[in-house]
């Protein structure tokens, strides 16, 4: 059991790109973007999280809003170090008079270098950690989806996050086969943008983009149960006037194809490099999705279709991975996988 006394508070971090969740006493205590909107001339922050991309797109030219993690990794340490020092704060948990130690699991992409993960731990140690673990994206997914990881049996799971998809098979507490892609919600996003542009001639930025994502983002172009067409507001580019035009599903999931091929070149890629009992595994378990990904409309038959297995999308997609990092916190010497 870990230590939660008045000397040590332990607090759990999903720190994604494009959101921040800090889990304490089991409670999701903060659920903000990764975004922080900084004074230029004085370096004083402005606003981070929801505040920060109210912000976003709209600044004048002595204020700067900066999302500091970039596909899955600390692109700014600075930012990142201001940023989570705020969310820390928010979360209560130091006090103004005996600020106690904090001791931290925090979630990284399986794909990451040496350096940037030493990045994120020293961003976690400026921002007040006296003791730093990390867990790989993948396995703190499937913990968060119920999984038993340390069990020999196999498990596929697919974790499509803000800036990197991660494709990993697991067992017996560690990662027998992974893969990573950089096309993640974030590149949805800018397909979205781009599809605005060239085929609706109407400038929209990336927090309009994440609503066209949200309303009528779709994987396939025939659903059961489609969304209604969406109103989507910008810039003409041809008259540089204020426009508005409507989409639907169908376009949205024309305008994803390409990133959703490459991530399904991620899994076939990870199928076939797992180890045959392995597979045999995955054969009668199916593959379990995670992350803000997961909530694109008909992902599921997609995949299932391409595979030919049955897909499962795990209950409340996008707080999986920060579970799971709670969860790892809770039995911090259960989980030996846990980086040191």
């Amino acid at each position: 059991m870990g230590i939660n006394s008045f000397f040590t508070k332990e607090i759990a971090i999903d720190l994604g790109t494009a959101n921040t969740i800090i889990l304490f006493n089991d409670k999701i205590v903060v659920d903000e973007p990764s975004i922080i909107a900084i004074e230029k001339n004085t370096k004083q922050i402005k606003a981070v999280g929801k505040k920060a991309l109210m912000m976003y797109g709209k600044t004048h030219d002595n204020i700067l809003t900066i999302r500091p993690l970039k596909d899955g990794v600390i692109a700014d340490f600075q930012s990142t170090e201001m940023m989570l020092k705020e969310f820390i704060k928010m979360t209560g948990v130091r006090g103004r008079i005996f600020p106690p130690a904090l001791k931290m699991v925090i979630c990284i992409p399986s794909g990451i270098t040496e350096v940037e993960e030493r990045a994120v731990r020293d961003s976690a140690e400026q921002a007040g950690a006296k003791e730093v673990k990390m867990i790989y994206e993948p396995m703190a997914a499937a913990i968060g989806i119920g999984l038993d990881v340390l069990s020999p049996n196999g498990n596929m799971i697919i974790d499509i996050g803000g800036g990197t998809s991660e494709v990993a098979v697991l067992a017996l507490g560690g990662v027998v086969t992974r893969k990573s892609s950089k096309t993640a919600g974030d590149e949805f996003n800018e397909n979205i943008i781009d599809y605005m542009r060239k085929k609706h001639n109407i400038a929209i930025g990336e927090p309009t983009a994440e609503q066209v994502k949200i309303h009528v983002g779709a994987a396939i172009e025939s659903l059961d149960n489609p969304p209604d067409d969406y109103e989507v507001l910008g810039r003409d580019l041809v008259e540089c006037i204020p426009k508005s035009v409507k989409v639907n599903y169908q376009e949205i999931a024309a305008a994803l194809d390409h990133s959703i091929s490459e991530i399904e070149s991620c899994i076939i890629s990870a199928l076939e490099n797992t180890p045959p009992e392995s597979s045999a595994d995955i054969y009668r378990n199916g593959i379990y999705i995670a992350g803000g990904g997961a909530l694109l409309r008909g992902l599921d038959k997609r995949i299932s279709k391409l595979t030919k297995l049955p897909v499962h999308i795990a209950d409340n997609p996008l707080k999986a991975v920060a579970r799971g990092t709670g969860i790892a916190l809770k039995n911090f010497d259960k989980y030996d996988f846990l980086i040191s």
